[in-house]
């Protein structure tokens, strides 16, 4: 596999079995939407708003402002650091009151959202949150957002009451019956392109699932 990682010495007491026989064939490598991922940089779409998390003001503590790129045909998002002055930056961070530290800030973009909603065939009611990867190209940091890869946290209303957005988020459909993508697959979807400078992943596939709330 391209992406594994040098193993760790073992001492003489380690017991290693060798095994020339094994391959990941069959094996899938489990998507990280289904784990607790509160320190990995995510992206949320909500309300006409947009807001990246705290991971990801941590990752690039010294940066102030941003600029949001699209890709409409890959459905990739991309979120570069630039300068105030540059053009169409957005001030990502706030001060908070408390303890002096950088925290998110909420975005409000109407016309990014409806342009997201009808790319993506999303109800705007409902909240998107995407993970994403602070990667490295041509001498600048991005972070990367997949938006198909979504997790859905859909509003319920009950008779009398405000809707409240639900804690149980709801993924693509086939991701139901799968763990994630197969091995060789995923190498795949990991390789990086770089065009005009900017990374764009490698995955062709442009349709909008349905969607289904995973079993427990």
């Amino acid at each position: 596999m391209d992406d594994m990682v040098n193993a760790p010495p073992l001492s003489a007491e380690d017991e290693i079995i060798k095994d020339t026989t094994f391959t990941y064939q069959g094996y899938q490598v489990v998507r990280s939407e289904f784990f607790a991922h509160i320190n990995e940089p995510s992206i949320i779409f909500n309300n006409s708003k947009v807001s990246l998390n705290t991971a990801c003001v941590n990752k690039l503590p010294n940066i102030d402002y941003v600029q949001i790129l699209v890709n409409p045909e890959e459905m990739k998002l991309a979120v570069r650091p630039c300068g105030e002055d540059a053009k169409d930056s957005l001030l990502w961070c706030g001060i908070n009151k408390k303890n002096g530290r950088k925290k998110p800030r909420q975005i409000t973009c109407k016309i990014l959202f409806a342009k997201i909603v009808q790319l993506m065939g999303w109800n705007p009611v409902h909240r998107y949150k995407m993970m994403g990867k602070l990667i490295e190209s041509n001498g600048e940091y991005i972070f990367i957002f997949d938006l198909k890869a979504t997790e859905v946290y859909q509003r319920i209303s009950s008779d009398g009451e405000k809707p409240r957005s639900s804690r149980v988020p709801v993924f693509p459909a086939e991701w139901q019956d799968q763990f994630g993508l197969p091995v060789e697959e995923h190498q795949k979807s990991l390789q990086i392109n770089i065009f005009n400078g900017y990374a764009i992943f490698g995955i062709k596939d442009s349709t909008v699932p349905n969607r289904i709330p995973l079993r427990n």
